[in-house]
């Protein structure tokens, strides 16, 4: 979906891997990809290992974001976060779910910004950053 490009991220706060308060702007610098998930939800969780991986992969080109959006916080993520096997990605949580509701959206979504904050594109379903569909949506903002 485009029909929000150009869009600036927003605001809303979220906690950091380190229970710190963070927003969306503090990733600028370089294209961000923040995927907005819930341990409950079993496409999100489908999808997490191909993100884990894209993570890893383009760790120089891209930051990649998980945001949980579980109401009970880190009570539940830090626990799936353990018994994942990630490697690269690490627990962003949303309680208040604050991104989902500025997004007005459903679970997953996926939303890739530019360097400077702005909306690329966005998805709204479960994809495997693995893939073609995947690759050909990266490469639009040069990763």
């Amino acid at each position: 979906m485009r029909e929000n490009k150009g869009k600036a991220a927003p605001a809303a706060t979220f906690a950091g891997p380190d229970d710190a308060p963070t927003t969306l702007a503090a990733f600028r610098g370089k294209p961000l990809l923040v995927n907005l998930w819930a341990t409950w939800c079993a496409p999100c969780v489908a999808e997490m290992p191909t993100l884990d991986k894209l993570a890893a992969a383009q760790a120089d080109k891209l930051s990649v974001i998980a945001v949980a959006q579980d109401l009970q916080g880190a009570k539940v993520v830090d626990p799936w976060f353990q018994t994942a096997g990630l490697t690269t990605l690490q627990p962003y949580i949303d309680p208040e779910n604050g991104l989902l509701l500025a997004y007005n959206s459903a679970l997953p979504t996926t939303i890739l910004y530019d360097a400077e904050g702005r909306e690329v594109w966005r998805i709204i379903g479960a994809i495997d950053w693995q893939g073609a569909e995947a690759k050909a949506l990266l490469a639009e903002a040069g990763v």
